[in-house]
């Protein structure tokens, strides 16, 4: 998220061609919903299945390119967990209304709190990766910037897997408060892991009301009817604003799809 999020002190203590669009479908032209056993439940509509080759990067706010969305198709993504006073919050909205999200987690907290990084795993969502610390990956040495993204996803791996490995089980990654060099970008290419951006954010690493921040939100998903929704799980306002935005998107007929990747990162024994 942009740097002047209100939780960076907190998390320092816990813690080139464009493809071809080609992304691969678990599902045909038609949505393949996933089960849930509440009627009237905004749902999950389909799983979009993500490629480091078709989409290396996605998000509009920093990328020229996104996910091949349809009008009123929305993925929600958070950022900077786990943390245990607000995650759960988050995922019991999420789960009330059957929806599955991606978790980008920091790997120092995933570290310390594994039963919840095994929670949202378990629930269905995808968990991704946002550096060891979240420091800014651009304002350190390159193998500094390097060993971030590694450590990161080693911890990741390690809470859910019981495996310290710098192969992620799921390939995808962002930048903590979207900074990134050429050389970050490159490494992580080489990889196959995807970089995600975002189309939408709530700006709620500021200060704000859950009531503010939910209707900042609908008027910018108003303009943009569709795309990747950044939000922060350990935002009290956030999680408090998550049930009535979720009302929103059933209410008003949006879906949600959930991103998964075609398969694992490329081998690697560790940055250089």
């Amino acid at each position: 998220m942009p740097n002047m999020d209100g939780h960076q002190q907190v998390r320092g203590l816990i813690g080139l061609a464009v493809a071809a669009p080609l992304i691969a479908l678990f599902s045909s032209a038609t949505p393949r919903p996933i089960d849930c056993p509440r009627a009237g439940t905004l749902g999950t509509s389909r799983v979009l299945k993500v490629d480091a080759v078709s989409f290396p990067q996605v998000g509009l706010k920093i990328f020229p390119q996104t996910l091949p969305l349809r009008d009123h198709e929305v993925v929600l993504t958070f950022d900077d967990g786990p943390w245990p006073p607000t995650t759960p919050k988050v995922l019991d909205a999420l789960a009330k209304e059957c929806v599955r999200a991606t978790f980008f987690l920091i790997g120092k907290p995933a570290l310390e709190h594994p039963s919840l990084v095994r929670r949202i795993a378990a629930a269905g969502h995808t968990v991704g990766h946002h550096s060891w610390t979240h420091f800014s990956l651009s304002r350190m040495p390159q193998s500094n910037a390097f060993h971030e993204i590694d450590d990161g996803i080693a911890a990741v791996e390690e809470a859910l897997h019981g495996v310290a490995t710098t192969t992620p089980t799921t390939p995808f990654f962002r930048f903590p408060g979207f900074e990134m060099t050429k050389a970050t970008q490159d490494y992580l290419r080489s990889r196959g892991i995807v970089v995600f951006a975002t189309d939408i954010w709530a700006s709620d690493w500021k200060a704000m009301t859950p009531s503010y921040e939910l209707k900042l939100l609908i008027r910018r998903l108003e303009v943009a009817r569709k795309g990747i929704i950044l939000l922060h799980d350990p935002q009290g306002h956030t999680a408090a604003m998550l049930p009535a935005f979720l009302r929103y998107l059933r209410d008003n007929h949006y879906h949600v799809v959930h991103v998964v990747p075609t398969g694992p990162a490329v081998d690697f024994d560790g940055a250089p």
